[in-house]
């Protein structure tokens, strides 16, 4: 693999550039406000989507630009290199509008699509709940189907990113309670604004409120809105999952902060340390840097076999687990040197962002799958391991659900 770019992406990544360098003021500057500013966020990605730099990789009819996933990463690249802040609509995009594309009707692509693109709607994904934990297929939301063949929807999700901010969302619901967990699912796209739909901004140790928790309350959804099949719902949820998992560190970007920063943050500190806790500081760093061009080049490694057509797959689970790893200890390592400026904020570059981001890279280590079955997933469909012994797999929801498992 050649890690210098080709004389075309030299080319697309002069573009971007000079695009990002043009309308700086307009994009914004990721290290200034903490809290999301909606509208301003909003405008920055029909800003970045009008000029073309916004849904590259997706398919020209579904609004994209039909281009590779080399040219997203060097969007990627530039953005953060420019301290351009990241798209409002990064779950929309990474992970609802894909499966809208993999598993939708014609009728939901051409209403929906196009205006996720440029932030006109904004889109949350809801799976999570509180009683299933890691398993995701132990979800208790449920649908019913009424005469007229609407869908009625009761129940509980949680950790739901951007809920608070979202038009519309992707929700897993349980609709067969008497086959496998597994195949008793099905997916709906659900109007965020539509009556029983209740949502509570959760306040996380950051200070922030991004995850939220979401009840419903016999919310009525038209069956155009499911989809795919019924009961097809988990193989709909796995679409999801894997490009959720390939948006969050399986391309090779940074989780959380970019190496270089960190570097330049240790290079003006070290120098106020003992020379005994100098060298512990270049240790630590230089392991964390190591295992961050690891995940960065193994991120490269997976956008070439992307560029030469292959599907996301499970290999990308690596990435995002060796990229929450290594963004944990570059937090850390950054906090430390702060010493007692991490504790009172007094100094601008630690009251918003590193302490802000120790704070908030747990919850990214639980997003997209916690390290647990990120490892099961790596061992059993990359490695070929022998899988989890489950015994739960001959007995339905509703078994399970009595026997409280």
């Amino acid at each position: 693999m050649d890690f210098d770019d080709t004389p075309d992406e030299a080319a697309w990544r002069a573009e971007v550039r000079a695009f990002l360098a043009e309308h700086k003021d307009e994009l914004g500057d990721r290290n200034g406000r903490r809290e999301l500013d909606q509208e301003t966020s909003r405008r920055r990605q029909a800003l970045l989507y009008d000029a073309g730099y916004v849904g590259v990789t997706w398919p020209v009819e579904a609004g994209g630009r039909g281009g590779t996933p080399m040219q997203q990463a060097i969007i990627d690249q530039e953005m953060a290199r420019a301290g351009i802040p990241g798209l409002i609509n990064l779950i929309g995009i990474g992970m609802c509008g894909p499966t809208v594309i993999g598993h939708g009707s014609d009728d939901q692509k051409e209403r929906y699509l196009q205006r996720l693109l440029r932030a006109d709607d904004v889109w949350c994904q809801l799976f999570s709940e509180p009683a299933s934990g890691s398993d995701l297929a132990a979800l208790r939301t449920k649908a019913v189907q009424d005469e007229q063949g609407d869908w009625h929807i009761s129940g509980q999700k949680v950790w739901t990113t951007l809920a608070h901010l979202s038009d519309y969302g992707i929700l897993l619901t349980r609709t067969d309670p008497d086959v496998a967990k597994h195949r008793g699912l099905t997916m709906f796209v659900v109007d965020m604004k539509a009556p029983g739909v209740t949502v509570r901004p959760l306040r996380q140790m950051t200070g922030g409120a991004e995850f939220n928790e979401v009840f419903f309350d016999d919310v009525v959804i038209p069956d155009r809105e499911r989809l795919g099949e019924v009961g097809d719902g988990w193989r709909v949820a796995l679409t999801t999952l894997m490009s959720e998992r390939l948006t969050l560190g399986g391309g090779g970007g940074d989780i959380g902060m970019n190496v270089e920063r960190v570097a330049e943050h240790v290079a003006a500190r070290i120098g106020e340390l003992p020379p005994e806790r100098q060298a512990l500081v270049r240790q630590d760093f230089g392991r964390a840097y190591v295992a961050t061009l690891g995940m960065r080049y193994t991120g490269y490694r997976l956008l070439t076999a992307l560029s030469k057509g292959s599907l996301p797959g499970p290999e990308a689970s690596a990435g995002k687990l060796a990229g929450t790893r290594a963004a944990l200890d570059l937090a850390d390592l950054a906090v430390r040197l702060l010493g007692d400026d991490a504790v009172y904020g007094a100094e601008p570059d630690g009251a918003g962002t590193w302490q802000s981001l120790q704070a908030g890279l747990p919850g990214m280590a639980i997003a997209g799958g916690t390290n647990e079955v990120l490892r099961n997933i790596i061992g059993e469909r990359v490695l070929g391991l022998p899988p989890e012994p489950r015994a739960d797999k001959d007995r339905t929801f509703r078994e399970l659900a009595a026997a409280g498992a």
